[in-house]
């Protein structure tokens, strides 16, 4: 297990140390931003030559970074870095815009937070352009088709799993996540990014559909008490990989793409068909447990035919231009 307190000098320790407990970040984030900083720092001292040139990346050490070296950095060399990560390494786009999200919050946090430097030197630092796409979902009959296509011995709980895919927009993380406590009444507690609790409401299906699992689940002698969905060989919690491959096979037996959609579509459509049935794009927000509202605006995508009624239903669509009458000898 990665243990960033035993590799990481101080000055990276204390960042990633920040984000842990000030911000509530997980373990796996803060180990991710570890890992950025690592190689980040290790292909600085290589394009620096502190280290000999025959030393292979991954064993460049990173013990004795200090600030020195932090406040050394510049905007070539970082442009450098995010080309080695292209050329060499293959990394895409988004990939490398994390990297430099990464680098950007470690370089904030010294000056705003520590007040270790007095200038930012990466303020100017420009991220990798990501190409916009539409997210992917089904619409209306297509999620309902799903739903009508659930069959065989897992039906109930599979049944109950995805229709709160469609109607609550959750994370897989956060559906596998889920104790039976959380269920309270007609509102569910669920566990976000960060450790960031939420309540949502539960329409009547999801109510309905939760009430038959649980009834099949009480009569289950089950190892893991505290998951609200289990499988039914080990009667442990399910996994994210069991979640993932039941998806898959009832959108197969629906007729629809699996090669198209996953769990995380599920959540695309619970969130598209919400905002076509009127729900603000705030309230969507806190529904799918978003920090910032410009990650919900994703979803608010329309068919192009909408757009054309749209156009329509402005009432100056018919109006055209008048013909003026010509002007007389006198008027010219």
């Amino acid at each position: 297990m990665l243990d960033y307190r035993a590799e990481a000098p101080p000055v990276l320790r204390d960042f990633l140390v920040y984000h842990e407990t000030i911000q509530g970040h997980s373990h796996k984030t803060v180990d991710e931003y570890f890992l950025d900083l690592r190689n980040f720092f290790r292909f600085l001292k290589q394009e620096k030559q502190l280290v000999p040139k025959e030393l292979p990346l991954d064993q460049v050490p990173i013990d004795d970074v200090d600030l020195q070296l932090v406040k050394a950095v510049s905007l070539t060399e970082i442009y450098a870095y995010m080309n080695y990560l292209s050329r060499d390494r293959g990394l895409n786009n988004a990939s490398r815009a994390r990297k430099v999200a990464t680098i950007r919050s470690f370089y904030k946090y010294l000056t705003n937070k520590a007040k270790l430097l007095e200038t930012n030197p990466v303020q100017d630092l420009d991220s990798p352009r990501m190409k916009k796409s539409l997210p992917r979902y089904l619409n209306l009959d297509e999620s309902l088709t799903l739903l009508d296509s659930v069959e065989g011995k897992n039906s109930v709980r599979d049944y109950c799993i995805l229709t709160l895919f469609l109607n609550c927009g959750l994370r897989i993380s956060e559906l596998v996540g889920l104790n039976k406590t959380d269920v309270r009444g007609d509102q569910l507690r669920v566990l976000g990014k960060g450790n960031k609790e939420r309540m949502l409401y539960l329409n009547d299906a999801c109510q309905k559909a939760l009430e038959d699992w649980l009834t099949e689940r009480s009569a289950m002698t089950l190892i893991d008490q505290n998951a609200l969905f289990v499988t039914l060989q080990n009667r442990r919690r399910i996994t994210k990989a069991t979640v993932h491959h039941l998806v898959k096979k009832h959108l197969a037996a629906a007729g629809l793409d699996s090669a198209q959609y996953s769990s995380h579509k599920l959540r695309h459509t619970a969130a598209t068909l919400m905002l076509q049935n009127g729900v603000d794009v705030r309230t969507l927000q806190e529904v799918l447990g978003h920090d910032h509202l410009n990650t919900t605006q994703i979803y608010t995508h329309v068919d192009n035919d909408d757009l054309r009624t749209a156009a329509r239903a402005n009432p100056l669509s018919g109006v055209k231009q008048r013909k003026k009458p010509k002007k007389t000898e006198e008027e010219r």
